[in-house]
């Protein structure tokens, strides 16, 4: 069990990428394996031990909202909400901070599902969390494990776990896997209205207070609705 209790969903987006699926519902009720996307990750904080769970809403709002109210998680499920305006993942985030009682919490992508190695994903991110060190922890996948990705990589590490950016036309070995671990201070000083992550991020490394960890599991990156079969089939097999 980790000893953080609060986790953000970030599921306010259009899902355009997931057209045709998405002109009736948003993305976070596209169903894979069964079950909607949003509440695959609910099952991984509720084995987390999660106890507080805040999702941002913009896209189809209603249906979001009532899916959660239907869904029997233990959980207190506060909305971040979004309908005036799409605040991006960054803008998201300073918008429902004061949702968030703790200053640490986690921040999960909901159009990506893992499975966990030896030891839950979340745990092992509380577990490394320095606080004198870092503003962020990032969960981090290598090539290897990253199915559905086809992209050139978002990060390096260095010995010491810290993370800088891919260079300019070259590949870098790990993906973000839109899985974080972060303290309140990543948010100070952050630009009015919609933005993103990255800006924050980018001042996180220049004060090197950046960190990642690498993912010990399988990660699916959910972003198309061409993913959803070799997902299915993926976690069919595991």
């Amino acid at each position: 069990m980790t000893d953080v209790q609060t986790a953000m969903i970030m599921a306010a987006g259009l899902g355009k990428r997931m057209r045709p699926l998405t002109a009736t519902r948003p993305k976070p009720l596209v169903k894979v394996a069964g079950k909607a996307m949003i509440d695959h990750c609910l099952d991984k904080l509720w084995e987390a031990g999660i106890t507080r769970v805040v999702v941002n809403a913009h896209y189809l709002p209603d249906a979001l909202e009532a899916h959660l109210k239907s869904v029997n998680y233990p959980f207190e499920i506060r909305i971040s909400d979004e309908r005036a305006q799409l605040m991006e993942t960054g803008g998201g985030l300073v918008q429902a901070e004061p949702l968030v009682e703790e200053d640490r919490f986690f921040c999960i992508n909901c159009d990506n599902l893992w499975s966990d190695g030896p030891t839950n994903s979340l745990q092992r991110l509380s577990e490394r969390w320095d606080d004198d060190e870092m503003d962020a922890l990032l969960l981090l996948v290598p090539q290897t494990s990253a199915h559905n990705y086809k992209g050139a990589g978002d990060f390096r590490l260095d010995e010491h776990g810290r993370v800088t950016r891919r260079l300019p036309n070259r590949q870098a070995p790990f993906i973000y896997t839109g899985i974080q671990l972060l303290s309140k201070r990543l948010l100070r000083d952050a630009p009015d209205g919609p933005f993103s992550t990255n800006i924050l991020w980018s001042r996180a490394i220049e004060e090197k207070r950046l960190f990642g960890i690498v993912h010990e599991g399988d990660w699916f990156e959910v972003g198309t609705p061409e993913a959803i079969a070799p997902t299915e089939a993926a976690l069919a097999s595991a």
